[in-house]
């Protein structure tokens, strides 16, 4: 089969490529080489390989994608906005006309996605990369699956001060077992386990990003909050985030590969947009 849609999402920790053969989805996630982002597109055409060809259609957004030439080796390169792009992303990988679409990635961008329309809300330098500086700092480790795993087997409550300890009772939507101090404890303690030190920094992480989106679709007068971005992959961020929603009473949907809806949006405004000229190779 041939590559008809090739879209590239750089960003600050990782740069997903997706590309379409027929109706088949191809997905992966590459560590940011720190390369030019010429090189990096260069980079994920290559791993197109046998199926790229002169009618391929290829879209890229994020990171330094404004410096990208409008044609790269022969290919012309369609720059997608990046707020456009997650924000559509996130409603097609949802099923979705509208919603307020959280992309966590290493840092945290907010969009009101309302059918073909995306505008950037709010946002959180709190994000992926808070993660792993912090646990690089805290824990000795900046590996996303070894930080996701300490975390499900540690225990946030001991390293949090808790809204029981801190006023003996729930506040407002808040129930007693709640959080009220992120990581309030180490103030007074330095006998933590890994485990729940990693649990502690993922609810930190996880409740900003949480409550500053319910107050962002609350502003912009959205119900559905849709999450994605690679943050998403982790199953202990997940959890936490959920959580916020029982306390608030607002849920949250997290699409099939999160981490790559942001590409799957600049394939999807390829689909609906037709360029003069077509989106192909320049024969030499």
């Amino acid at each position: 089969m041939k590559a008809k849609f090739i879209a590239v999402d750089m960003g600050t920790t990782n740069t997903d490529l997706v590309w379409l053969d027929g109706d088949e989805m191809h997905m992966h996630k590459l560590e940011n080489l720190r390369l030019s982002a010429a090189e990096q597109v260069r980079h994920c055409l290559n791993l197109v390989g046998d199926a790229l060809n002169a009618d391929v259609r290829i879209g890229v957004t994020g990171g330094h994608y404004r410096a990208l030439p409008p044609v790269l080796d022969g290919f012309h390169l369609l720059k997608v906005d990046e707020m456009r792009a997650l924000g559509l992303g996130g409603l097609v990988a949802a099923g979705l006309e509208e919603g307020l679409v959280v992309s966590a990635g290493t840092g945290t961008a907010m969009v009101a996605a309302r059918g073909t329309s995306a505008q950037h809300v709010t946002g959180s330098a709190v994000g992926g990369g808070t993660v792993l500086g912090l646990a690089n700092l805290i824990l000795g480790t900046a590996d996303y699956d070894e930080i996701d795993a300490l975390a499900l087997a540690g225990d946030a409550n001991l390293a949090d001060i808790m809204v029981s300890e801190a006023v003996g009772g729930e506040v407002g939507k808040l129930p007693a077992n709640a959080n009220a101090v992120n990581l309030g404890k180490l103030i007074d303690r330095k006998d933590f386990t890994r485990e729940d030190l990693a649990a502690g920094l993922v609810r930190l992480v996880a409740q900003v990003i949480a409550v500053i989106a319910i107050n962002a679709a609350n502003a912009a007068g959205l119900h559905d909050i849709i999450l994605i971005g690679h943050t998403m992959d982790l199953v202990s961020i997940q959890k936490e985030i959920a959580l916020v929603g029982e306390f608030y009473q607002r849920s949250f949907i997290m699409p099939e590969h999160p981490g790559f809806a942001t590409a799957r949006g600049v394939i999807d405004v390829m689909k609906r947009e037709t360029y003069h000229g077509g989106l192909h190779r320049i024969d030499s």
